[in-house]
């Protein structure tokens, strides 16, 4: 009697244990993507970009490595880092400690914070050509930044 009631016990608290361990695995799996890989910037030398129609004194612009993460651009304006995501169409401020130089290139975390949100309005994105053509206006600045993006090249023609 005694050996039918633990075995009882042990198939009620089996479920349960496995749930335990689901909803951990879930939790660190939730924390993992949260924190997200680093991105890799890598120095877009092809690109170009104007404030108001003028090129800056000081400025780079660059690009994940990760072909997925195209849509991802930093930007350096003099001494300012401005994160664009081209999809979401939202320009975030950058901390130059956010930053990890890599030669040329940098490495970072999550750029793409809510609270780091510029404001930004009159968005164009438009093909032309052998580049993107992006503008917009940059609410904090009242200036107007435009960016061309030459499209990767296609190496299947190649094939």
């Amino acid at each position: 009697m005694m050996g039918a009631r633990n075995a009882a016990q042990r198939r009620i608290f089996d479920p349960l244990k496995c749930g335990m361990w689901i909803a951990c695995f879930a939790l660190a799996v939730n924390w993992a993507a949260a924190d997200g890989p680093p991105f890799h910037w890598k120095l877009h030398t092809d690109a170009q970009v104007k404030l108001d129609g003028k090129p800056p004194l000081s400025w780079n612009v660059y690009q994940t490595d990760k072909k997925k993460e195209q849509h991802l651009v930093l930007i350096l304006l003099g001494h300012r880092y401005l994160a664009i995501d081209l999809k979401a169409k939202v320009v975030y401020q950058v901390f130059p400690q956010d930053l990890r130089a890599q030669g040329k290139d940098f490495e970072s975390d999550d750029l793409f914070k809510k609270e780091r949100l510029l404001p930004t309005n009159d968005w164009v994105l438009r093909d032309v050509g052998p580049a993107e053509m992006i503008h917009v206006t940059l609410g904090d600045y009242g200036r107007t930044l435009e960016l061309m993006l030459p499209h990767p090249p296609d190496l299947r023609a190649f094939y």
